[in-house]
């Protein structure tokens, strides 16, 4: 089994708990800035992996 895949398998309770325990560490007001830095994050990393098929195509 591929471990990787094991890692992300999160069932519901297991969100919930994560979540709790962010809110628990950051508080409320630090969250909706966190998770505007890991839409930034996400948001680059989509267009770097776009660049990158583009060049693939080129060639």
């Amino acid at each position: 089994m591929n471990t990787a895949l094991v890692l992300f398998a999160l069932g519901p309770g297991q969100i919930v708990l994560i979540l709790l325990v962010v809110l628990l560490l950051f508080g409320g007001r630090k969250i909706p800035e966190l998770m505007k830095g890991l839409g930034t994050g996400i948001k680059e990393f989509k267009n770097a992996s776009k660049e990158e098929e583009k060049e693939k195509e080129d060639k």
